[in-house]
């Protein structure tokens, strides 16, 4: 099942009104207020316990993530055993998780603990439910000192963290090593931005007597997050108001120069028969590259594992390409976060959420989730556990990811988006990239015609709340 579902279902219309109208929120940046140190259970209210606290976590990672995730469930419950016991119950994609917690709230019934995905992190603020992160990390002074740096500026707020990171993903440049080798090109050297890729791309491209492509240069899905990343590796925003963490995002800024400059340099290399048209799927990028027709593509950290298995080639990883090659860099997370809800639940139970969240930040926890996942290590200390360092030895490139997150600068533009429609937001960038592709209008003109339709929405969302 994909994680990343192209639904527009989780910050649309009517139901987030109406439940986000019932909420009580200011019109800062972060939205809502929260708990704070001094309304945070301490580690006492478990003790002396006739039974174990029980703690619903709901979640969205199923099959071999699902896996790893039960065995860290798992042994928690054996090391805190009549003390507290977490249940972890699959709800399906991210979208559908959100979904099911907004019900919840509507029903007054929400779980203890809850993953979200990145773009629901202004939606998660703004409904008021959950006990802010940094409420825990201040009551227990929690040292953050080893959580990755980037990860942490993702879900900071008004200077606050919000949500625990956890599983969570970058995207990279993976190549076909054989490919440059056979084209007398470096594999340990990848392109580092557009004008390169168009030049390796020339000597990758390979035509048969007859004028058919057989092997593209390049190859990659029309997907929203993409231009997030490019846009965060320019340092420029994606949305007002310093990405909505400096007042409420009222504008999405995709239409900017930046962007347009890489949807036209994907015209061109698609026009001259360097790259492959592949629209929207990112099924049909992954097939493209592991079947050899693409030598080189961008994908999530998470795609690494399926590429090594189902291609019959060597694959290399690089960072994710700048636009030019005088941008600062830096580099976007995707994936979800681990939210507390506090409202309607009892002071052990949010306490027994946060001794869960904590053994899975642990060196120990993370090095078994990497290894079993490919997700980063939110513990960078993770790395050097062993189940880490067997991967590393056998899979070098998960390295890459680690490497690019450590390079990369933090700020509001790293930061990314807080807006509350901001699935919606990646879509209508995607179908504004796709218009300009496929249809006379130029690039500025389909972005812009796309950020204009989606102005309705942020419009509507930010009135729910306001």
């Amino acid at each position: 099942m994909t994680l990343r579902s192209r639904s527009a279902a989780v910050a649309a219309g009517a139901s987030i009104a109406l439940l986000l109208s019932a909420c009580s929120t200011d019109d800062t940046g972060g939205g809502g207020g929260g708990a704070s140190a001094s309304d945070v259970p301490g580690a006492e209210v478990l003790d002396d316990l006739d039974e174990a606290v029980e703690v619903e976590f709901w979640h969205s990672m199923d099959s071999t993530n699902g896996q790893v995730l039960n065995g860290l469930i798992d042994e928690f419950n054996a090391e805190n055993e009549g003390r507290v016991r977490v249940t972890g119950t699959f709800q399906g994609d991210y979208d559908t998780t959100l979904a099911q917690h907004r019900a919840a709230i509507q029903q007054g019934d929400t779980a203890n603990l809850i993953m979200v995905y990145d773009l629901g992190t202004q939606f998660m603020i703004d409904s008021g439910q959950t006990v802010p992160a940094q409420a825990f990390v201040d009551k227990d002074e929690y040292d953050t000192g080893s959580l990755e740096d980037a990860l942490l500026n993702y879900f900071t707020v008004d200077g606050d963290l919000r949500s625990f990171p956890f599983n969570n993903s970058t995207p990279l440049m993976y190549i076909n090593r054989d490919a440059f080798e056979e084209a007398g090109l470096d594999p340990d050297t990848p392109p580092k931005d557009l004008a390169e890729i168009r030049e390796y791309a020339e000597a990758l491209t390979v035509t048969s007597e007859d004028g058919q492509v057989e092997q593209y240069g390049f190859g990659a899905a029309v997907y929203g997050w993409f231009v997030e990343q490019f846009m965060a590796r320019a340092a420029v925003p994606y949305c007002d108001n310093g990405n909505g963490r400096e007042g409420r995002a009222e504008e999405a800024l995709f239409n900017d120069p930046k962007v347009v400059e890489v949807v036209e340099w994907w015209q061109s290399m698609i026009d001259d028969g360097l790259a492959v048209q592949l629209g929207r799927s990112t099924d049909d990028a992954q097939a493209a590259f592991t079947s050899g027709r693409a030598a080189m593509t961008l994908e999530s950290t998470g795609s690494l594992g399926g590429f090594l298995e189902q291609s019959d080639f060597e694959v290399g990883a690089g960072y994710f390409p700048l636009v030019s090659a005088d941008d600062p860099g830096g580099s976007i997370i995707g994936g979800a976060s681990l939210w507390i809800n506090g409202e309607g639940h009892s002071q052990e139970e949010v306490r027994g959420s946060w001794e869960f969240v904590q053994h899975l930040l642990t060196p120990e926890s993370q090095s078994v989730w990497h290894a079993g996942t490919g997700y980063l290590a939110v513990n960078t200390e993770g790395y050097d556990g062993p189940e880490a360092q067997e991967r590393a030895t056998q899979f070098p490139q998960f390295a890459v990811a680690a490497a690019q997150l450590a390079d990369s600068e933090t700020s509001v533009n790293t930061a990314g988006c807080m807006m509350g429609v901001m699935s919606d937001a990646r879509v209508a960038a995607e179908e504004g990239w796709e218009a300009a592709l496929t249809t006379d209008d130029t690039p500025e003109a389909a972005l812009t015609r796309s950020k204009e339709s989606l102005q309705r929405k942020i419009d509507e969302y930010n009135d729910s709340v306001g």
